[in-house]
C-alpha cells in the first residue's frame, strides 16, 4: 500500500466515523463525534498495518481482532441503573463504526460509505418507529411494568416498614419484589427505603393502595412511587 492509498483509506474512515458521530452527538448520546471518529480511524489504521507490512493475507485476521477489541470498549458504555440498562445503542454504534473503519482501511471506501448510510438510516429512520412503539406500550395495560417505591420513615421503624411493603407487594399474584435497600437521609433519625417491584401488567391502582397502606404508619414521613421504564440511549 502506497502513501496516497493509505491516506485515502484512513481519511475515508475518519469522514465516515465523523458522519456517524455527528448524528450521535446531535442527539445527546455519550459516544459522539470524536469517539466514533476515533473508533473508525483506529480500526482503519489497524487493518491498514498488515497491508503496509506486505502481508496481504492478514487483513481479515486483524479485522477479527478489531471486532474482539471493540467489545471491551462497548462494554464500558453499557450501564445498569436499577432495573434499566442504558448504553446498548451506543455500544452497538461503536461496533458498527469499527466495521466501517475496517472496510475503509481494507481499501473499500465506497463500501464503507454504504455501511455508514445503513447505520445512519437505522438511527434516523427507525427512531420515530421506536418512539411510536414506546408510546403505544405506555398506553397498554397488559405489559410488564417496573415500579419503584421510596419511603422516608423513622430509622427505628425501618424493619417494620420494609416488612409491610414486602408483604403487600408479594400478596398480589402478578407482582414480585425485585430488590429493597436502605439509604441515609439528611436527618440521622430517618431512613429512606427504596424498593423495586416487578409487575406482569400495569397495576397503578394496586400501587396506590400499597402506598396508602404504608402512609398510615405513624413513623412514615413520605411515600412516593414511579414507573421505572426502560430508557433508550
Amino acid at each position: 500500500m502506497d502513501l496516497p492509498s493509505f491516506i485515502l483509506n484512513v481519511g475515508s474512515a475518519l469522514l465516515t466515523g465523523m458522519a456517524i458521530g455527528l448524528e450521535r452527538q446531535w442527539n445527546h448520546h455519550p459516544a459522539g463525534l470524536r469517539t466514533n471518529a476515533l473508533v473508525c480511524t483506529g480500526a482503519a489504521l489497524f487493518v491498514s498495518l498488515t497491508a503496509l507490512m506486505g502481508d496481504t493475507g492478514s487483513p481479515t485476521r486483524m479485522a477479527s481482532y478489531v471486532v474482539s477489541g471493540i467489545g471491551f470498549l462497548g462494554g464500558g458504555v453499557i450501564l445498569r441503573e436499577g432495573l434499566n440498562v442504558k448504553g446498548m445503542n451506543t455500544a452497538a454504534t461503536l461496533w458498527c463504526s469499527a466495521a466501517v473503519g475496517s472496510l475503509a482501511g481494507s481499501g473499500f471506501p465506497v463500501y464503507a460509505l454504504v455501511g455508514t448510510a445503513f447505520i445512519l438510516g437505522v438511527h434516523l429512520g427507525l427512531r420515530p418507529i421506536s418512539h411510536w412503539i414506546e408510546s403505544r406500550v405506555k398506553l397498554a395495560t397488559n405489559v410488564e411494568t417496573h415500579y419503584q417505591f421510596r419511603v422516608i420513615c423513622e430509622a427505628k421503624d425501618e424493619g417494620l416498614i420494609r416488612t409491610i411493603l414486602l408483604r403487600h407487594a408479594s400478596s398480589h399474584a402478578k407482582m414480585a419484589p425485585q430488590g429493597i435497600s436502605t439509604e441515609d437521609c439528611e436527618q440521622s433519625d430517618q431512613a429512606a427505603i427504596v424498593a423495586e417491584i416487578l409487575s406482569l401488567e400495569q397495576q397503578d391502582r394496586v400501587i396506590e393502595e400499597i402506598m396508602n397502606r404504608i402512609n398510615i404508619e405513624p413513623s412514615v414521613r413520605s411515600v412516593t412511587w414511579k414507573k421505572m421504564e426502560p430508557q433508550s440511549d
